[in-house]
């Protein structure tokens, strides 16, 4: 062989061991940062499962906490239905006007004559057009002073 093509190849294979001397850990070193990418890609995709699971969570509670929110407010207009009807009937009872839900039908004799069982009341079974015949007159709101409280 001849010298000069030994100097060829030796000149190549030193381009060839100082081209690996400087481009192999510079390969290296992007094998390395891909990796890292990859890791830090895999991370954050891991971390914005885990956000939007807990978004979710808190959704679903958000959901169930405004549905509470609901039947409360339902139950509490409910409530304030109830206080204003026992209002209504506590005034009613203050004023007299429900007296006779105060006695049973069995005490209406022993209650006659009071506001609770007017004197021209009668049972239910009775015909309510026929005049009393011992009443020469009936009582009227002018001579009682209130009116006549049926039920």
């Amino acid at each position: 062989m001849s010298t000069g093509l030994i100097v060829v190849i030796v000149v190549v294979v030193v381009v060839l061991v100082a081209a690996l001397v400087f481009i192999v850990p510079r390969m290296r070193e992007r094998a390395r940062l891909r990796a890292r990418e990859r890791e830090l890609g895999q991370r954050r995709d891991e971390q914005a499962h885990e956000q939007r699971e807990e978004a979710d969570r808190f959704s679903r509670q958000a959901d169930i906490a405004e549905h509470r929110s609901r039947i409360a407010e339902h139950e509490a207009n409910k409530q304030r239905a109830e206080a204003e009807l026992r209002e209504q009937h506590a005034e009613m009872h203050e004023k007299g006007l429900a007296d006779q839900e105060l006695i049973s039908d069995d005490e209406r004799d022993r209650f006659r004559g009071t506001s609770a069982v007017p004197e021209d009341d009668r049972d239910y079974s009775e015909d309510t057009s026929a005049v009393p015949e011992d009443d020469p007159e009936p009582e009227t709101a002018s001579t009682r002073g209130t009116e006549p409280q049926r039920r």
